[in-house]
């Protein structure tokens, strides 16, 4: 049944797998295993080590600067979510069709697919949903936008087993189908230099529930206003759940155990021992009575405000600041200066100077800031000025590109720096 539905869409077609990531390799994979000798291209604007290719005389690879003028001799294009549309727009023609493999599992695939997506917390609740099903006896994967690519999966996947497939918004973006069940946790602004602007951004988001039919599920943030709005034109059958951060994360799972009919017990004991993903909030070490905490995918505004409510009045050093993308902070630094427990801001560039002009333009008692540039003066700093008893947090509610090469390097630099002061 999947080698003809496959064959539909791409055996007699000349294609080019876009972007060689893991969603890439996956993607060269699954077809080599449908057809080892058919002719495939491989473009990517960085140059790609050829060890995993160098035995595949039926390949063509297009690395460098012109990737994209390969585009033209190719029918079918699996596009890695990460590439934008609008980059890869001037170079196709009428005829030739760009499918993601998000689509391709969703065409393909014919059992339960549960969909995750929000701004922030959808890697958590991904995470929660899995064990609270594994917990339950069920047969189930974890895939998608937390890392694990789907498509080469496929060849062993049973119709009963269960995929919790994270969804990006870059993966959402121009779907056409929806997945059996939905979850949609929250939408803010992010990505922008990536959608033209905010309103494509969030109707990349809505694609989660705007293909559900009466007989799927919506879980959905109810006290989020832009979820609410989209929630009410969906034609799924809606589970509202309300909470902040992990609270919110732990409903949602809660409510999927609920759907499979999973005992109140072994739901809130797979919640119970459950250990936060790295870089969410993760707890590094206690250094002279300090509490280090490393929330490095904080990459906008709103995920540093939910973890200062999370963590409470301990927080007194707030390191913060990353990468430009036009964000606005002004509520931010309002939530910053209404605790009087934050003393010390430790700022990194670029937006580390706007979020203190920001915080400079009110007129109360203000923290102590300080500029840097890298992560081992950053820590340094935040151990002097840090008093015992309290916090330390990185959540940096900016991207980490430019100093860092993305947020796991940030936050892995952070620990590290960390577990240095502790061998001091």
């Amino acid at each position: 049944m999947l080698i003809k539905k496959i064959e539909k869409i791409l055996s007699d077609k000349r294609i080019l797998i876009l972007g060689f990531g893991r969603e890439g390799l996956d993607s060269y994979l699954f077809i080599r295993k449908l057809w080892p000798v058919k002719f495939l291209g491989i473009a990517d604007k960085q140059k790609i080590s050829e060890i995993k290719l160098e035995k595949d005389k039926n390949i063509k690879l297009h690395f460098g600067k012109d990737y994209l003028k390969s585009l033209k001799n190719y029918d079918v294009i699996i596009k890695s979510a990460g590439i934008p549309i609008k980059t890869i727009t001037p170079f196709l023609e009428k005829r030739q069709r760009v499918i993601t493999q998000t689509e391709l599992f969703f065409d393909l695939y014919p059992g339960i697919i549960i969909g995750v997506t929000g701004t922030k917390g959808k890697s958590t609740t991904s995470s929660l949903i899995y064990d609270v099903l594994k917990a339950g006896k069920l047969k189930v994967s974890l895939a998608g936008n937390i890392g694990k690519p789907v498509l080469a999966s496929l060849f062993d996947a049973k119709n009963d087993e269960i995929f919790v497939y994270e969804l990006s918004s870059h993966q959402l973006h121009k779907m056409k189908k929806s997945p059996r069940i939905a979850v949609l946790l929250n939408i803010y602004p992010e990505h922008l230099d990536y959608y033209k602007n905010f309103k494509e951004y969030a109707a990349a988001k809505a694609n989660i529930t705007k293909y559900q039919t009466k007989k799927d599920y919506l879980i959905y943030n109810d006290e989020n206003l832009l979820v609410k709005k989209i929630a009410a034109k969906s034609k799924a059958i809606k589970i509202p759940i309300k909470g902040k951060y992990l609270n919110l994360d732990m409903e949602a799972a809660k409510k999927i155990g609920s759907l499979f009919k999973i005992p109140e017990k072994k739901i809130s004991g797979a919640i119970k021992i459950f250990k936060f993903l790295p870089h969410r909030l993760e707890f590094v070490e206690k250094i002279s009575g300090i509490k280090f905490y490393n929330d490095s995918l904080a990459t906008i505004p709103e995920a540093t405000i939910e973890a200062l409510n999370f963590l409470g009045k301990d927080v007194e050093t707030l390191i913060l600041g990353g990468f430009d993308r036009g964000l606005d902070f002004k509520n931010l630094a309002k939530e910053i200066l209404k605790r009087d427990n934050i003393k010390n801001l430790i700022l990194f560039p670029a937006t580390g100077k706007r979020i203190w002009e920001e915080v400079a333009k009110q007129k109360c008692i203000q923290p102590k800031h300080f500029f840097v540039d890298n992560m081992k003066d950053g820590v340094s700093l935040a151990h002097k000025k840090t008093s015992s008893g309290k916090i330390c947090l990185l959540s940096p509610a900016s991207p980490s590109f430019g100093i860092f090469k993305d947020y796991a390097q940030r936050g892995d630099f952070f620990k590290k720096y960390v577990k240095k002061l502790g061998k001091k």
